[in-house]
């Protein structure tokens, strides 16, 4: 008999005390009967998993290993993990940790099947492990044999909207997708304070081995409510827009005092967007009223290009020594357009955030299935202003976020501004009756249209992400 004592201690690495009065279902069978001090020559209080380790011990889980230690740094076999599953299964089942597993040993068998056998029989675990106990266990392989052990009553989904929201953002858990073996128990794991993950982002490391340590951890969150991990994760930093401002969302130019092409014209536009200023001076010697108005038209139609800045007016003063003031407004705005302005890029904000949190919009997705996303929000909330005079501020962004309801420009300002707080470059093109999107999407130049996209009584896509020469379909320029 005392030949056989080493072997089993070591076949089983767990010995249990059984609480008095245990009842069934429940976690006060859960109970610390001893103090751990010092026992696992190997434990140390400087070790991440001392607590854990210690707790269970004390909760009578594990004596460790014939030689004194608990193998803190050792793998963790899919048997032995299924025989702490089986144990814990049992006790909170009958108060008993062998219990259950009892009623399903016979013969040589190998030390984990008769667990194995009573968590199948219990439904907590299918067969896709038979076979598999000697191997070393993956993460994954942990998740799946603990995911079921104890019902949701005992151990509720406490972080369950975190980790939704956490994961369908895909900010934090990134290392687990559809395709990660029991994705769903890992989840669960991450849902019930057991799992936090191994880095700032929670990743789970799913394919890696676990070691006993790393178990332990997830072995006494089971069975103690104080040991469970909230994730500490913050989740507006990784999607919020916030502090963004009209002013950012514009490349910075450099200042040419006389620009003489459009190209010059931009980056003199740009200068100014970029400051967050409304005027632009510059200088032509010897100007005229006829070389004045030109200027005039060339810098109205560069700003119309950035329409999600709101402007769509220009007045021009000049001097006899060539000092050109260019002062650009919207002519519906009546003094206001500072605040439609603000307003505007608030409620941009406020949609983009909100996109993110709901997991509509993701960073796993391309520039083409985002500006989708965008396309689609612009035309389920806006109608089409047909009463909208030249003086309506339908003709603005604010108007499409503030009242649901634009023209042309209203809805191409409201819908760049979008694209560019998602950082997809992109511009407005115009004719002499409309105007639409010309955006950048993974490398390819598309022409958007959201006004003709919110024609009918449903979304049309026939107008997104179109060639130029489908754009010259319906539109000339």
């Amino acid at each position: 008999m005392k030949k056989q004592i080493p072997a089993l201690l070591l076949a089983l690495s767990l010995l249990l005390s059984v609480p008095a009065l245990a009842a069934s279902d429940s976690m006060d069978n859960f109970v610390r009967s001893r103090a751990y001090a010092g026992q696992f020559s190997d434990l140390t209080t400087a070790s991440a998993f001392y607590d854990h380790v210690a707790a269970l011990y004390e909760y009578g889980l594990s004596l460790g290993k014939a030689d004194g230690t608990y193998g803190v740094r050792d793998a963790m076999t899919v048997g032995q993990a299924v025989i702490f599953a089986g144990r814990i299964r049992s006790l909170y089942r009958t108060g008993d940790p062998e219990r259950g597993p009892a009623a399903y040993k016979s013969g040589d068998q190998a030390a984990a099947v008769p667990y194995l056998l009573y968590l199948q029989a219990e439904g907590v675990l299918d067969t896709a492990l038979d076979g598999r106990l000697a191997e070393t266990a993956t993460r994954a392989q942990m998740a799946h044999v603990l995911a079921g052990i104890l019902p949701e009553e005992a151990l509720p989904p406490v972080y369950d909207a975190l980790i939704t929201e956490s994961y369908a953002t895909h900010r934090f858990i990134t290392d687990v997708t559809e395709y990660t073996p029991y994705y769903q128990d890992i989840l669960s794991l991450y849902r019930k304070g057991i799992a936090v993950g191994s880095d700032a982002r929670g990743s789970f490391l799913p394919e890696e081995s676990i070691t006993r340590g790393a178990a332990a951890a997830m072995l006494t969150r089971m069975v103690d409510p104080a040991l469970r991990a909230a994730p500490q994760w913050d989740l507006s930093a990784g999607y919020t827009a916030q502090g963004t401002t009209l002013a950012d969302l514009v490349t910075p130019g450099t200042y040419i005092p006389a620009p003489a092409t459009a190209a010059e014209m931009d980056e003199s536009v740009r200068y100014m967007l970029s400051n967050g200023a409304s005027q632009l001076t510059l200088h032509y010697p010897g100007i005229t009223a006829v070389r004045a108005h030109q200027v005039m038209e060339l810098a109205l139609s560069t700003v119309k290009t950035y329409c999600e800045q709101s402007y769509n007016n220009v007045t021009c003063s000049y001097t006899p020594f060539g000092s050109v003031t260019l002062t650009f407004s919207a002519a519906s705005a009546e003094g206001q357009l500072a605040e439609y302005r603000a307003a505007a890029m608030e409620a941009a904000i406020a949609v983009h955030d909100r996109l993110w949190k709901e997991g509509q919009i993701t960073d796993r997705m391309t520039e083409w299935e985002k500006a989708r996303v965008y396309y689609t929000w612009i035309c389920d909330n806006c109608v089409y202003d047909y009463d909208a005079g030249d003086s309506s501020i339908s003709h603005i962004a604010y108007s499409l976020f503030q009242n649901g309801t634009a023209v042309c420009d209203g809805y191409t300002g409201a819908y760049n501004l979008l694209l560019k707080l998602e950082g997809i470059a992109c511009s407005a093109l115009s004719n002499a009756s409309h105007i639409w999107t010309v955006a950048t999407l993974d490398g390819v130049p598309c022409h958007i249209d959201t006004t003709w996209g919110d024609s009918g009584s449903s979304v049309s896509y026939a107008f997104f992400a179109m060639t130029e020469e489908q754009s010259r379909l319906y539109h000339n320029w």
